[in-house]
């Protein structure tokens, strides 16, 4: 049973995730602002575009799926082992992007006063740490 709740949370994070790249890519404004690293002093860098966007989405899209067919709510007929691939790769990534690059990501940061950092602190790199965690359960827990 927890595999299921695992697998319908983290699947569904990620479609939530997806859909807001979508909405973003199509220059929806909600909930974008301090989603980027700035410098001290409030530079940012260029919004990424429509594509950049769509491909991000559609990784999180992929992501969910991944999970649950991890946690057997979905059968694409992917084959177990590269299942399991593909949960190894979501641990890593969202465990890199929760330490970070040093500089302005992640836990290990090192640019703190900027509206990003304190959001990427409380919320984006928990939360990754989290899906990286959550991902770790279904891999223990899962038939895959």
């Amino acid at each position: 049973m927890a595999l299921i709740i695992i697998g319908i949370l983290l699947s569904s994070v990620f479609a939530f995730l997806g859909g807001m790249h979508f909405y973003w890519g199509l220059g929806g404004p909600w909930g974008v602002a301090d989603t980027f690293p700035t410098k001290p002093g409030g530079i940012a860098p260029k919004s990424p575009g429509i594509v950049a966007c769509f491909v991000v989405g559609f990784g999180l899209l992929g992501f969910g799926a991944i999970e649950a067919m991890g946690a057997g709510l979905l059968d694409l007929g992917l084959s177990k082992s590269l299942q399991m691939v593909g949960l190894w790769v979501i641990v890593g990534i969202f465990s890199l992007r929760a330490i970070g690059e040093f500089n302005y990501v992640g836990f290990f940061k090192k640019v703190r006063g900027t509206a990003f950092a304190r959001k990427d602190t409380r919320y984006y790199s928990p939360l990754c740490l989290l899906l990286a965690l959550l991902t770790g359960a279904v891999i223990a827990l899962g038939q895959v």
